[in-house]
């Protein structure tokens, strides 16, 4: 038993960290002055270089789908691709605050498609953590919501890049049933960054001749976002469902604006401060007392991902 409940405890730390993974992506995208479909592209294929070392355990796994889970795998491929192609334009237009607080609708989006897909059940509690945390969430941006200049576009594309990640996390769902982390992370990594390479190429944009420090961003956003965040959040898919897993995106704007304080000089009020803490309380109630608790996973299964056991619904 306390084994189980020290497993469980781990679930939620690595939960966490992915949490402040992901908060960092913002930060690195303003810091790169190259267009963000191409950092968005060499951000993936970094990536699947940094797992290449892994690949040859799971061969036989990756090369032995059907047809079916193809189709998924790139469908959920080309809205990943679609999620960083328009979330990171969004902050080249509007501030960090009022793009990652978008995304705060992601777990509302995505809970409406495990209730009508998966045939999800919710109880008040979990509606009561979601709705304290959305209302966190909306203090933090209120103060950086405008409808004129280019603020309004950008926020458009913050919503347009939410709905295209949660439909990715609902294909992930239903492909990490039957497929292990390091597979599924491989090819849908893999295919929305061939997706975004077909667009930069129509687009014109220049595949090379970066300098040093645009390359080292581009390995940051592989190693820090991407790794400790994407990976870890579909990872983490094998013992949460995708509504409790998208909740983390509930506290990137916390963290995300934060940095964009300390790093990029980005105002951040007293009530935005306090309003971070709501959402961080409001993500704890929504898995402290929602009905999905982490499930443990057969004890060979790691972090680089054997075969999982189907992931729990709500």
């Amino acid at each position: 038993m306390t084994s189980l409940k020290h497993t469980g405890r781990s679930i939620y730390l690595l939960f966490f960290v992915g949490i402040i993974a992901i908060s960092f992506s913002s930060i690195f995208v303003r810091w790169s002055s190259a267009d963000v479909a191409v950092i968005a592209m060499y951000r993936l294929f970094l990536t699947n270089l940094l797992m290449l070392p892994f690949i040859w355990k799971y061969r036989h796994e990756m090369l032995r789908l059907n047809f079916r889970q193809w189709a998924l795998l790139v469908a959920s491929g080309v809205m990943l691709a679609l999620h960083f192609l328009l979330w990171m334009g969004s902050l080249r237009l509007t501030s960090v605050a009022s793009s990652t607080v978008i995304l705060a609708l992601e777990p509302i989006l995505i809970l409406a498609g495990s209730i009508w897909l998966f045939k999800a059940k919710v109880n008040r509690m979990m509606i009561i953590g979601m709705g304290i945390a959305l209302l966190g969430s909306i203090a933090i941006g209120a103060g950086d919501f405008q409808l004129a200049g280019t603020a309004l576009q950008g926020d458009i594309l913050s919503l347009l890049g939410t709905i295209a990640v949660a439909a990715h996390m609902l294909l992930g769902q239903f492909l990490r049933s039957g497929l292990s982390a390091f597979s599924y992370n491989f090819w849908v990594f893999f295919v929305a960054a061939c997706t975004l390479a077909v667009y930069n190429l129509i687009q014109g944009h220049a595949f090379g001749g970066y300098a040093a420090t645009e390359w080292g961003i581009f390995l940051l956003l592989a190693i820090v976002p991407t790794i400790f965040g994407h990976y870890l959040f579909n990872w983490l898919l094998q013992y949460m469902n995708a509504t409790t897993v998208s909740m983390g995106v509930l506290g990137e704007p916390v963290f995300s604006s934060l940095l964009a304080w300390m790093l990029l000089g980005e105002s951040l009020s007293t009530l935005q401060m306090s309003a971070g803490v709501f959402i961080l309380f409001g993500v704890w109630v929504f898995i402290r007392y929602g009905k999905t608790k982490p499930q443990i996973a057969p004890a060979e299964d790691n972090i680089v991902g054997n075969t999982p056991a189907k992931p729990t619904v709500v």
